[in-house]
């Protein structure tokens, strides 16, 4: 067997809809075909891309690394023999972007204004997924960096369409002298009776998911704080004030670790959504391809991310096989 496009693009499509049943049925295969096609796919690789649960597959470290290379190649097919439309000389094409709190706009917008000269691009800083659909849907935006929680797709109308950048864990921030901090990996329960920084209603599922946790971790937070800004959050953390989840690519201040939760009970995704009339099929890949870059430059810079997906994806390799680095 060799690996050819259909074959990148079943991984994509598995790794986007976060089931190997929802992939097929995407793309037109029975589910069993589909399953059958991943087995010989990961045979050839010599190791596993996605891990299986109760609510569809996870990417191993590997697994991201094989299907941030397989979206460079697809993009590159695709782009044989078909060219954008230049733009006359002297005129720029807007791009209306909005972004949630997500670590991810910076870098996008460099590289999108050196790769694409034309491309008159101004930002929103917006904080709830909710509002930036509610933009795109009224035409305010054209496109957007957004988040949603497995098992609480985003929706929209058929004018919006939205992908996956990257499914993440979510970890917690805790005061450097929090007793549970020399623990590698915390347990949520044990977090039961400490005062949480909770950031406000976003529209597609926070703080829902994160209560969902807490009750399935047999408790409902002792006190709550609604706290949003990231800089406020971390001195008032370092001070003692309290805990707070945290995406895991987030890098501590003085007086604040970063700490997995034990067995991983919440993960966010990170999406890219866009209006489907002002936003090209180049453009669009373009996004995707330079968010997906700079969440590997963000896992790159958090040595406490690296870790933890280390000892989580860790798996017995054939002999002689070189070890992955998480990027």
């Amino acid at each position: 067997m060799e690996l050819e496009l259909r074959h990148l693009r079943a991984l994509c499509a598995i790794a986007d809809a976060g089931s190997v049943g929802r992939a097929a049925t995407a793309l037109g295969f029975t589910q069993p075909a589909m399953s059958t096609q991943l087995r010989r796919i990961e045979s050839l690789l010599g190791e596993r891309l996605f891990t299986r649960g109760s609510k569809g597959v996870e990417l191993t470290a590997y697994g991201a690394e094989v299907v941030s290379r397989a979206r460079d190649v697809l993009a590159r097919a695709d782009a044989l023999g078909r060219r954008r439309t230049a733009t006359p000389p002297g005129t720029t094409r807007p791009l209306r972007l909005g972004a949630t709190n997500t670590p991810l706009l910076p870098s996008v917008v460099a590289a999108m204004h050196a790769a694409f000269p034309d491309l008159a691009l101004s930002m929103s800083s917006v904080y709830a997924t909710g509002e930036l659909v509610r933009l795109l849907e009224n035409g305010e935006l054209d496109a957007a960096l957004g988040i949603d929680y497995p098992g609480l797709e985003l929706r929209h109308s058929p004018a919006l369409a939205h992908r996956a950048i990257v499914t993440a864990p979510v970890f917690v921030a805790l005061p450097a002298d929090h007793p549970l901090a020399h623990r590698v990996e915390v347990p949520l329960e044990e977090l039961a009776q400490d005062t949480w920084f909770v950031a406000p209603d976003d529209g597609v599922g926070w703080p829902g998911a994160f209560y969902d946790a807490c009750r399935a971790a047999g408790f409902a937070p002792a006190s709550v704080h609604e706290f949003g800004p990231l800089d406020q959050l971390q001195v008032l953390i370092a001070a003692g004030h309290g805990v707070s989840a945290i995406q895991a690519t987030h890098r501590p201040c003085d007086g604040v670790l970063v700490k997995p939760l034990a067995g991983t009970p919440l993960w966010l995704r990170h999406l890219l959504i866009r209006r489907r009339d002002s936003v090209d099929d180049v453009t669009a890949e373009a996004l995707h391809h330079y968010a997906a870059a700079a969440y590997r430059e963000l896992v790159a810079r958090a040595p406490h991310f690296q870790a933890w997906a280390n000892r989580t994806y860790a798996a017995p390799r054939p002999r002689g096989q070189a070890g992955t680095k998480v990027t």
